[in-house]
């Protein structure tokens, strides 16, 4: 009996890839819909509309970037994960929905694990940004200052459980200071509230924040890469302050569960063309943005590390979600 079902689950099996191979070979033919979980303007909404226009171009067919805030990512996510899985809606989003929410709300109703990885498009540092006001012209500066007066100062993020508020609760533990969470609903609003002075410090993006520190109205005191940053050679890596200190904001797409891999492959394979371009080079560059274009074996692995490593930071910050 075993070998018999055996032998008819092989032959489901090899029926089935034929159509998902065809499936792929005419997709796409019709308008694809990028959904983006986040207000439009910042990084995380810039990158997909990139992609998406030499996706466009590749295809000769409509490729719409949709925004859908709200619920830390979730409201987009969810609209994607009940999407019909045929490659016509995707999701872009930064680590949130797929890698961090999991382990901040109670309850999800969409399994974040069960997304089909496409690729990541690209990575961007987290930089630990000051108002200028605030009197530390470094890390170490800073955290003396912030030792000194413990609960002072304050720091604002893009919302809970946002990469800007999980870096502030690492930099918090590892350099050990006491510093107010001030959340806001996404970085625009954040970034205002730190170029007026109403919050003190901000860890952000380099992409959209470049700008005001180039400008002077804010001053960057770390990046949070591995490495220096050639937009910014003067300005230390954190990890040479805090050993192993590491944040980038990383910028992903995803399609709904059970969409056939073929397709995923071929948008993969789109994502790493797109950034052979010269055109899409220099647009990265300018936001800072260090390009990746993995497989999506590739980004799968990836996102099961940076899960583990975000989760540790939310049980031992016991960080809740609104």
């Amino acid at each position: 009996m075993r070998p018999m079902i055996a032998r008819l689950l092989a032959a489901a099996s090899f029926c089935g890839f034929p159509t998902a191979y065809a499936q792929a070979q005419d997709y796409p033919n019709k308008p694809i819909r990028i959904i983006v979980p986040y207000p439009a303007g910042g990084s995380a909404d810039l990158l997909p509309r990139i992609f998406a226009e030499k996706f466009s171009a590749r295809w000769g067919q409509p490729v719409l970037v949709e925004n859908r805030p709200g619920a830390g990512g979730n409201i987009g996510a969810e609209f994607v994960y009940k999407a019909e899985p045929d490659g016509y809606t995707l999701f872009a989003t930064a680590p949130g929905p797929l890698v961090v929410n999991q382990n901040l709300f109670r309850k999800l109703a969409f399994d974040p694990a069960q997304f089909v990885p496409v690729s990541v498009m690209a990575a961007i540092p987290n930089v630990l940004l000051v108002n200028p006001r605030i009197p530390a012209k470094s890390v170490d500066e800073l955290i003396a200052y912030a030792r000194a007066s413990p609960g002072k100062l304050n720091y604002g993020s893009q919302g809970n459980g946002t990469t800007s508020h999980l870096t502030a609760e690492l930099f918090k533990s590892t350099a050990g200071v006491s510093i107010t969470h001030v959340p806001y609903k996404g970085s625009a609003p954040a970034m205002a509230a730190l170029l007026g002075g109403e919050i003190d410090l901000m860890f952000d993006n380099l992409g959209l924040t470049l700008p005001h520190v180039k400008s002077g109205r804010l001053r960057v005191l770390a990046v949070a890469s591995e490495k220096r940053v050639a937009s910014l050679p003067e300005v230390p890596a954190m990890s040479e302050i805090l050993p192993g200190f590491t944040s980038v904001a990383w910028f992903g797409i995803v399609a709904p569960p059970r969409t056939p891999a073929p397709i995923a492959e071929k948008l993969s394979a789109a994502v790493a063309e797109a950034i052979r371009q010269p055109d899409v080079a220099k647009r990265l560059a300018a936001l800072s943005a260090e390009p990746v274009g993995d497989t999506p074996a590739e980004m799968a692995a990836f996102m099961r590390l940076d899960g583990e490593r975000w989760r540790s930071v939310i049980e031992a910050a016991q960080v809740k979600a609104d």
